[in-house]
């Protein structure tokens, strides 16, 4: 079967809802990390097969096609260049890696950008569900469903707070765990870890122009004391603002290429797709679904936790992680080393590709070989993507 390579991967420095990036529109900030694919590979728009890009609040500005607009509003792609955007919740951009690896290994394509875009500050999440609801157009709950899971609220923080009931964890081990994520970023951040894969997004500020390059939501004041004082989402529970993922506005985008685009074009690939996982499971719990797609993953590729060098498991809240680490038996030196969503944001459509991003340079920097990525997603879906750094 032929072999998909990574050649590029770039995302945008997160930006706060209504923060640094909210200026800007989701279709040019989308189309800001393609041109930086295209610039750094030297590729010209007449090699690039598709674009695939997540997104999950597809309304308002990210209506009518968000992938095919960013294309056509880039200054390297333009009409002749075809785009899809994709929803699979959080995970949208980590499976539109999936589908450009799938569409290379198939050899019906050889070039294909996978992306991801969200502005949760002009596209507020869940407002694609509620303004219809609230004007009167319908629930996505049809009665079918609803005969399946009768009163269920589909609730991401519920099934986090659910996740960290049946683990174990107290209020303190998560808060510990965000404190560790801030410090991660910190550190990422002054070392200059995310030089290579931020792409610089040019906003006006009331002092002026300026290049936005620093993830917004890292608090380089963080303490154990101020992340515990933070009130509780849920009398009753043990999640916090400070334990949970930021909203964020970000996009991203990874290159994926066939060996022959590597030969034809001059490339030199960052890393090889190794193995592509999906499952699906409980959706009430619905965020615990990666622990199982990496049991899965790890069984297809022929591989132990052991023979993974760096994890990228998305924060959408700490215990999703910490359950993950105690289900697998996992390094927790290994996970997440350079921050996570907690502290760097959690831009929906964009994380998968941002992820990646993160992972592929990590690697690299560290002279490590294998990477594993996986996504907690909205209905109990999740994605495992494995790379191995070339």
């Amino acid at each position: 079967m032929p072999e998909a390579y990574i050649v590029e991967a770039v995302r945008t420095a997160g930006g706060r809802r209504g923060g640094r990036l909210a200026g800007v529109h989701p279709v040019d900030l989308a189309a800001t990390s393609l041109d930086a694919v295209m610039e750094r590979s030297g590729l010209e728009a007449k090699a690039i097969d598709d674009v695939v890009m997540g997104c999950v609040s597809q309304g308002g500005e990210q209506a009518m096609q968000v992938g095919r607009n960013a294309v056509l509003a880039s200054k390297h792609l333009g009409e002749g260049v075809p785009a899809v955007t994709i929803d699979r919740q959080c995970g949208s951009s980590q499976q539109a890696i999936q589908f450009a690896a799938q569409a290379v290994m198939s050899g019906t394509q050889d070039v294909v950008i996978a992306a991801g875009v969200e502005s949760m500050s002009r596209v507020p999440m869940g407002s694609t569900a509620m303004f219809h609801m609230k004007e009167g157009l319908g629930n996505y709950k049809s009665p079918g469903l609803e005969e399946k899971y009768p009163g269920i609220q589909w609730s991401q923080f519920m099934g986090a707070e659910m996740i960290a009931q049946k683990h174990g964890f107290s209020k303190d081990d998560l808060d510990r765990f965000a404190l560790a994520s801030h410090e991660k970023a910190i550190a990422a951040t002054k070392s200059g870890a995310f030089e290579n894969e931020i792409v610089g997004v040019d906003i006006e500020t009331a002092e002026g122009a300026e290049c936005h390059t620093v993830d917004e939501g890292i608090r380089f004041d963080a303490t154990l004391e101020g992340i515990a004082g933070v009130k509780l989402l849920s009398p009753e529970g043990k999640i916090t603002a400070a334990s949970s993922s930021q909203i964020c506005d970000g996009s991203s985008a990874v290159l994926v290429v066939s060996e022959q685009a590597l030969k034809e074009y001059g490339l030199t690939p960052l890393a090889r797709i190794h193995n592509l996982t999906v499952t699906a499971g409980d959706p009430v719990i619905m965020l615990e679904e990666p622990l199982f797609a990496t049991d899965r993953a790890l069984q297809r590729a022929g591989m132990s936790i052991n023979d993974i060098d760096l994890y990228e498991v998305n924060e959408a809240f700490a215990p999703v992680p910490l359950a993950w680490l105690k289900h697998t038996g996992a390094d927790p030196d290994k996970l997440n080393v350079n921050g996570g969503a907690i502290a760097l944001g959690h831009p929906l459509g964009a994380s998968g590709t941002k992820l990646m991003a993160t992972l592929v340079h990590a690697l690299k920097a560290r002279g490590k070989k294998y990477g594993l990525q996986t996504m907690c997603e909205g209905g109990g879906v999740a994605n495992v993507t494995i790379v191995e750094a070339l």
